[in-house]
This record gives C-alpha cells, structure tokens and sequence, in this order.
C-alpha cells in the first residue's frame, strides 16, 4: 500500500495551500494589497527555495494548468458581464485589447532595446506583458473594496477579458521567430485577426446553443445545471482553439451568452462558477509561485525594476491615451484605466511558452516578466484605491445586505426578483410603503434593515433599507426612477 502515500502527501499539502490562501486573502481588503499577490508569494514561500521545500519546475504543467485555470475564470467573467455594459464601452475596449495590446508591446520593446537587449528578444519580451490579467483585474475591481464608476470599470473588464488572444498569437508568432521556426511579423497579425474572428463566432455560437439547451432541458437535480454550464465553458474554449481560433475569447464570449440568458438557477450557477472561478485563480497563482526560485531573481532585479516602471509609467499610460481619446473620456478616466491595467498570472503563463521551446534567453526572459508582474500587482493594485479616490471617481459603496431573498425556478418565469438600495435620494425614502403608487404586477416583498427582516405593510421605507419587489419587466425603467440603485444578484 505505497503508492496512495504520494497521493495523500500532494493532497493534505494541496489543502493546506489552499486554505491558507483563503484565509490569508483577508489581508487584502484591510491593506489594499490584491489577493493574487498574497497567493503568489505563498507559492513561492512554499517552494524549492522557501520553508516549504516543495520541488517544482514543471513548466509545461504550469502552462497546461494556467490556461485552464484562466479559462475558467474568463467564463465567470463572461457570466457576470451584461450586453449593456458590453455595448456601452465594446469599441474603447476593444481598441485597447488589440491597438493597445500592439501599442504597449512596441513600447516596452523599445524600453528593452535602451536597456540593451536584442530586438528578437525584446519584442518577445513586450508581447508576453503586453496584457492585462483578467484575474487580477477582476480581484481589483470586484474582491478589495474599490468602487469606480461604472463606465471606467466595464472598460477594464471587458478590456481584460478581450485582449489574451492578441498576446497569446504574439508571444507564440516571435517565440518561432527568435527559435527560428518562423519569419513574419505580418502574418503573426494575419493570424491574429483569424483567430480573434473564429474564437468570436464560435464562442457566440456555443453560448447560445447552450443557453438553449438549459432553457428547454429540465434535469432531476439543481446540481447538474452547473456541470452543463462548466462542460460549455470547456467546449467553448476547446473547440475554437483545435480551429485554430482563440478559446479565450471563446469561452468569455460564451459566458457572456449564457450569463444574459436568465438560465434556471442563475443565482445557484453564479456562485458555483465564483467558487471555480476563484479555485483556478489560488490554484494557478500558487503553482506559479511554486515555479519561482527567488535566487534567480535577483540577478534581473534591476532590469525587471525598470521594465516594469517603464510599462507603468510609459508604455501603458501611452497606449490607453492612444485608444481612448476619440471616445470622450476625460484625462482622469483616461490616467485610472492607465492605472489600473494590472498584469498578473497572464504574462507569466506566456512566459514560460518560450521556455517549453527552448529559446535562448528564456529563462532570463521568464524572471523578468516575474519581476514586472510582482512590481506591477503591488505598486498598482495597493494603490488603485487610493488614485480612485484622489482623481474623484469613486463612487458610493453600496453596503451588502444582511440577508438576500432569491427565487430558485427551472423555468423562466414572466418577472423577477430585484433588490434596491434605497439611498437619502432615492424617491421613496421616509414614504410608506402603502402609499408607494406601484405598477400593476408589483409588490414589495421584503425589506431587510440591518439584522432585521420587515414586511413592507405598515412601513415606513427609509434610507439605508434593502428592498426586494417583484417587477414585471415592462415595469423596470419606472420601479428604477422610485427606488434608486438596483443591487446586483
């Protein structure tokens, strides 16, 4: 009985990785300091050269695993992102995850070229950071407290969730060029725009055949429609890249689909898909971390140091300001979406692509872009807070509630269940809730106030109160103009 002991070996240390993470992660709120940067350097602290003394330097496993992991967490992006914020911000955001993606490898190249590097080299250095992390975005944006104004935050995320594909064609088109397998700048472009166009049409294509099938299907358990939803997400980025397509955008573009779908137990799913999107997010910054030997890095201190300030201070602010001045953002939108372009487990993930092909210089290339991504989650992601709240674009936090009512149905049902805030502005503050003039089809159904759950009749609704209405959705737009700020579910 030998051989289950490696297998309970790597699962108790496993879980003893994951769960300090989890609790560990509290540290992010309280100091500003992102999560995946405290997942990161666990992983380091528990690897070759840190107290844990795990043996780890499988490279390929770390890629195989990273881009599973950020599948995975491109889907849950996609199931929480609305066609309206979509439609609001598509064409900035996407002039920054392709032009901009173009413009921030260029630069940083050029920063490599001062520093001494080939061009060969330095160009496969700028494409590997040339774009945000979804994961670190999203920990930003929605995990430690930072409340920024809707349209400079749907630019970010659906920046983030477009603009792997570009990266990825890059990294791989000038890893054959400095390997010498392959010659031209210009059909890596060619190639990128092909698979930008199949990942899109496919990924649509998936997302609405399965939200279909989870409209007409009816299982025995509310358990499966997580399994159908994760078996989507992994046919929508496995199909599309066997075509030669981008699975990334496949599978955010999918999660997008079914996520604006209404599907039966939309709140079950959301969470389940939170909690996957979350595991992938811990499990792939630890194993990164683990790839990590700290004595490597200080030989590249200096050069990570000034790649990363000149991507921070140059090349990023550059690109975004490129992009977005025809779209009437103002220079403060302008310098936070700059700010906030946080690189993460993405560049990191590319960067051991050139290893798996043996180039020369690799390896240097790989402690580097650790170096950067490092400087990059602590300088900007501490501080992104701070430079919200100084360039006046915070917005006010909404409070969570105490308790949240829910409607679990397997069919899609003629009205919804919706929680208000009710803000010192809002219309129906210090009213009674009988004398609300309510649409027909429309009724409150619970007020929660603090630790308190209040039937409307008889209450006065106040400030501060969680309101929860049945609306038909004919009804929306006026419930809106009454209550205020719709809370998202």
């Amino acid at each position: 009985m030998t051989e289950p002991l490696p297998t309970a070996w790597l699962l108790a240390a496993t879980g003893i990785l994951l769960a300090l993470s989890v609790i560990v992660s509290r540290l992010s709120r309280r100091t500003g300091i992102p999560a995946v940067l405290v997942f990161l350097v666990i992983g380091m602290l528990a690897g070759s050269e840190g107290p844990g003394r795990l043996l780890f330097e499988d490279y390929r496993l770390t890629f195989r695993l990273g881009t599973a992991a950020l599948a995975m967490i491109l889907f849950d992006g996609g199931l929480n992102t609305s066609w309206r914020t979509l439609r609001n911000v598509l064409v900035p955001a996407g002039l920054l995850a392709t032009v901009g993606v173009a413009i921030t490898a260029l630069l940083v190249a050029v920063g490599a070229r001062m520093l001494g590097f080939q061009w060969s080299m330095a160009m496969l250095l700028g494409a590997v950071v040339a774009s945000t992390d979804a994961a670190a975005v999203f920990s930003v944006l929605r995990g430690s407290g930072v409340a920024v104004r809707r349209r400079i935050a749907s630019t970010l995320e659906v920046e983030s969730g477009f603009n792997d594909p570009l990266a990825v064609v890059l990294t791989i088109a000038l890893t054959g060029i400095v390997a010498g397998t392959s010659h031209s700048i210009g059909g890596a472009i060619g190639d990128a725009v092909v698979q930008l166009v199949i990942g899109a049409v496919l990924g649509l294509l998936i997302g609405f055949g399965g939200r279909k099938v989870l409209a007409r299907i009816n299982l025995t358990a509310g358990g499966l429609y997580p399994v159908l939803t994760l078996a989507t997400a992994m046919i929508a980025f496995g199909l599309p890249t066997l075509v030669h397509g981008s699975g990334f955008l496949g599978v955010y573009l999918a999660g997008m689909v079914i996520g604006n779908g209404q599907p039966p137990h939309r709140a079950d799913l959301l969470r389940v898909h939170d909690f996957i999107a979350w595991a992938s997010q811990i499990l792939m910054f630890l194993t990164l971390g683990l790839l990590v030997f700290p004595s490597r890095l200080a030989g590249v201190a200096l050069f990570g140091l000034a790649i990363a300030l000149w991507l921070i201070f140059i090349a990023r602010p550059v690109a975004v300001a490129v992009c977005l001045a025809p779209f009437g953002y103002a220079r403060r939108e302008i310098a936070l979406i700059g700010w906030v372009g946080l690189r993460g487990a993405v560049p990191i993930i590319l960067a051991t692509y050139p290893v798996l092909m043996h180039v020369e210089g690799a390896q240097l290339i790989f402690n580097i872009v650790f170096f950067v991504v490092v400087v990059s989650v602590l300088l900007q992601g501490t501080t992104a807070r701070w430079v919200t709240h100084a360039l006046g674009l915070a917005e006010m936090s909404v409070p969570p509630p105490a308790a949240v009512l829910e409607i679990v149905s397997r069919q899609k049902l003629t009205g919804e269940l919706i929680s208000y805030f009710i803000g010192p502005e809002a219309a129906v503050a210090g009213i009674p809730a009988s004398e609300i003039p309510l649409p027909a089809g429309t009724a409150i159904v619970l007020v929660v106030r603090g630790p308190q759950l209040l039937p409307a009749e008889g209450l006065v609704i106040e400030a501060g109160d969680h309101v929860h209405l049945v609306v038909q959705r004919c009804a929306k737009n006026e419930i809106a103009l009454m209550f205020g700020q719709r809370e998202e579910g």
